[in-house]
This record gives structure tokens, C-alpha cells and sequence, in this order.
């Protein structure tokens, strides 16, 4: 389902809006809605006290790692087809 939203912008804003909207090819609800799904792809997801408390707990184990030259030559090798030697 889809709802209705009203913003209200100075002349200045609008008219800025228009162009940025003419200058992609798209309307200008077009263009609205995209920079709204953009800003909030940027925007935290959900509750950050509880993401805090997962990396914490996840950072009183001590899992085994390579050393991290290692591991980054090792997926170069892999991006570039190379082999282990």
C-alpha cells in the first residue's frame, strides 16, 4: 500500500529540486523518493544498545585467526587467480 506525503519547500528548494530531478531524466517525485531511500540506507538500523552488546560479547571470545598479511595476500591470490606459494 502506498501513502501520500505533502512537503512543503521554499520557492529557492523547489526549484533546485526540479532541476536536480530534469538533470537525472526523472520527476521530481522521482527524484524525491530516491534521495529519501538514499539518506535512509545511511541511517542506523535498529536498536544500537543492542548491537553494542552483541560486539562485546562477541569480542570476550578468543577465536583462532591467521595473521592478517596472510589473510589479505591470500584473497589477492584469490581476486587474481594465482595460486598458494
Amino acid at each position: 500500500m502506498s501513502k501520500r506525503l505533502q512537503v512543503i519547500l521554499a520557492d529557492k528548494e523547489f526549484a533546485d529540486v526540479q532541476q536536480a530531478a530534469r538533470k537525472n531524466g526523472m520527476t521530481t517525485a522521482e527524484w524525491v523518493r530516491q534521495a529519501l531511500r538514499a539518506v535512509r540506507r545511511t541511517e542506523p538500523q535498529g536498536d544500537v544498545k543492542k548491537k553494542l552488546q552483541v560486539i562485546r560479547a562477541a569480542d570476550r571470545h578468543a577465536f583462532p585467526t591467521a595473521d592478517i598479511d596472510q589473510m589479505l595476500g591470500e584473497i589477492e591470490r584469490g581476486y587474481t587467480g594465482q595460486t598458494s606459494r
